[in-house]
C-alpha cells in the first residue's frame, strides 16, 4: 500500500439545516484500496459519497483527492466516477454505447473509444453482448454494463453506492467476488457504501463503521468483528450476546467481570479498576453447546434450556434460557448430517454453554 494517502478527509461537515448529517470526519483512503463506508439508513454514509463526487459540497472542511483540494471542482472535473444502485443505464442505447458514453463526452476519437470499449467488456466478460439493450440483460450484467461504464474512463477513485442491492442473494454472493476481481486487475481504487455486513466484510480490505454521522470504527473486517470497539459495532456487525458487570480483580493481562449471570474471566491489556462498569460480548458462533447429560461433572459455564431453535441448513441458531431468564444466543455449523433426528439437541433440552476466555470482547458504551 502506498504511503501517500490518495484520498484524505479532513474535517469535514454537512448539515441540511439544523440536521447534522456528516459531523467533522478524518479518513485517509489510500491507492488500490477497497473501502466500504458501512452503516444504517440515515447514518450519512451515502451523503458522504455525494459529497466526494462532488454532488454536495461540505458546510465545512476539505475533501482531497491525489494532493488536490475538491472544494470548489465540479463532478465533472474531479478524478471520480460514480456507479448508481439502479445503475442508470440508458435503455434506448446499445450495451457498448451505454460504455462508450462518457468518452464521447470527452471527445475522443472513434478509433480509442472502439479500443477501450472492447478492453473493458472483456474485463467484466460481456464482448458477447455489446449488441444487446438494457431490456435483454439479466440483473448481474447490468451490474457489470454500469460498472464497466464507470471504469473505461479510468478514474482515480471509484465511488460506489449499493452496488450489488438490486440482486437476488445468490447472485450477489457470486457478484461481490466478481467485484473483488475487477477491482484487483484495474487497480482503480474503490469506495463502496453498503448497508449489508456481509457484503462489506467480504468485499473490502477497511471498513468504516458509520452512525449519526460519524465514524464510530475504523479497520479490517477482522478488526472489525473479532475486536470491535463498542457494544454498537459489536451487535451491528454480525451478532453478539452483551452482558453488563463490573470488575471484580484484575491483572496485567486479564480481568474477571461479575454479571448478572456469572463471574467471567476476559483476557485483556485494559488498564480498569476494581468497581469499573464494563460490558462484554461473546459472538454465538464462539459458544460450545452441549447436552447437560454428557457434562454433569463440568463446574464452570453456564447451564439453560433450549426455549427456540432457527434452522438454516449449514448452521442452527439456538436460543438458550439461563435460570436468570436472560437468552443466549449460540450459531453451531451443522457440519455432519444426522442419521438419527431423535438424538439432535431440541427444545426443553438441558444444555451446558462454555467458550474459550479469549473470545470475550471488552466493549465500551
Amino acid at each position: 500500500m502506498n504511503d501517500t494517502p490518495l484520498l484524505q478527509i479532513r474535517g469535514v461537515t454537512k448539515s441540511f439545516g439544523s440536521f447534522l448529517a456528516v459531523n467533522n470526519i478524518d479518513l485517509e483512503i489510500f491507492k488500490g484500496e477497497l473501502f466500504c463506508l458501512l452503516g444504517g439508513s440515515g447514518c450519512g454514509k451515502t451523503t458522504l459519497l455525494r459529497m466526494l463526487a462532488g454532488f454536495e459540497s461540505p458546510t465545512s472542511g476539505q475533501i482531497i483527492i491525489d494532493g488536490k483540494d475538491m472544494s470548489n471542482v465540479p463532478p465533472y472535473e474531479r478524478p471520480t466516477n460514480m456507479m448508481f444502485q439502479n445503475y442508470a443505464l440508458f435503455p434506448h442505447m446499445t450495451v457498448e454505447k451505454n460504455v462508450a458514453f462518457g468518452l464521447q463526452q470527452d471527445g475522443l476519437n472513434k478509433t480509442d473509444i472502439a479500443d477501450k470499449v472492447d478492453d473493458i467488456l472483456r474485463l467484466v466478460e460481456l464482448q458477447d453482448y455489446k449488441k444487446r439493450r438494457p431490456q435483454q440483460l439479466s440483473g448481474g450484467q447490468k451490474q457489470r454494463v454500469a460498472l464497466a461504464r464507470a471504469l473505461v474512463k479510468q478514474p482515480k477513485l471509484l465511488l460506489l453506492d449499493e452496488p450489488l442491492g438490486a440482486l437476488d442473494k445468490k447472485l450477489r454472493d457470486q457478484t461481490q467476488f466478481e467485484l473483488m476481481n475487477i477491482q484487483e486487475k484495474v487497480g482503480v481504487t474503490f469506495v463502496v457504501v453498503t448497508h449489508d455486513q456481509e457484503e462489506a466484510m467480504t468485499l473490502s480490505s477497511r471498513i468504516a463503521v458509520m452512525n449519526e454521522g460519524q465514524f464510530v470504527q475504523i479497520g479490517s473486517p477482522t478488526e472489525i468483528y473479532e475486536f470491535p470497539k463498542n457494544r454498537f459495532v459489536a451487535d451491528f456487525i454480525g451478532s453478539a450476546n452483551i452482558f453488563e458487570g463490573s470488575v471484580v480483580e484484575n491483572s496485567s493481562s486479564w480481568i474477571k467481570i461479575q454479571t448478572d449471570i456469572g463471574n467471567f474471566r476476559v483476557e485483556t491489556n485494559n488498564k480498569l479498576t476494581v468497581g469499573d462498569k464494563v460490558f462484554i460480548g461473546v459472538r454465538p458462533e464462539k459458544i460450545k453447546l452441549t447436552k447437560l447429560s454428557s457434562t454433569l461433572t463440568k463446574k464452570d459455564g453456564l447451564i439453560g434450556v433450549i426455549d427456540d431453535i432457527g434452522y438454516f441448513g449449514n448452521s442452527s441458531r439456538y436460543k438458550v434460557k439461563l435460570k436468570s431468564n436472560r437468552i443466549v444466543d449460540v450459531t453451531v455449523p451443522n457440519q455432519v448430517r444426522l442419521k438419527d433426528l431423535e438424538k439432535q439437541i431440541s427444545e426443553k433440552d438441558e444444555v451446558y454453554l462454555e467458550w474459550d476466555t479469549s473470545s470475550v470482547m471488552m466493549l465500551s458504551k
